[in-house]
């Protein structure tokens, strides 16, 4: 009788180790969370840095002819009148 106890509690024991250990809920998991919720926290920062500056553009934007016209000249190649328009391309 007493070896039966003896096995039944070791028995238990190493399920509540497993538990413990390697279960939903156990170390593992929540180390594995803890991860990905700092992987999130990283993202999310660099999109607030997105958002900031996106922000910020539309502000310029909004506010003067001077931001539209830098944006023109920018990604159109639009040129003021009276202006010389250059184009510098590399020999490779």
């Amino acid at each position: 009788m007493r070896r039966l106890s003896l096995f039944a509690l070791t028995l238990m024991l190493l399920a509540l180790q497993f538990r413990l250990w390697v279960a939903e809920g156990g170390i593992a998991h929540t180390h594995r969370l803890k991860a990905e919720v700092r992987a999130q926290q990283n993202e999310n920062r660099r999109l607030q840095a997105r958002n900031g500056a996106l922000e910020a553009e539309v502000a310029d934007l909004k506010s003067g002819v001077g931001a539209i016209e830098a944006r023109a000249r920018e990604t159109l190649g639009m040129i003021r009148k009276g202006e010389t328009f250059y184009l510098v391309v590399s020999s490779s």
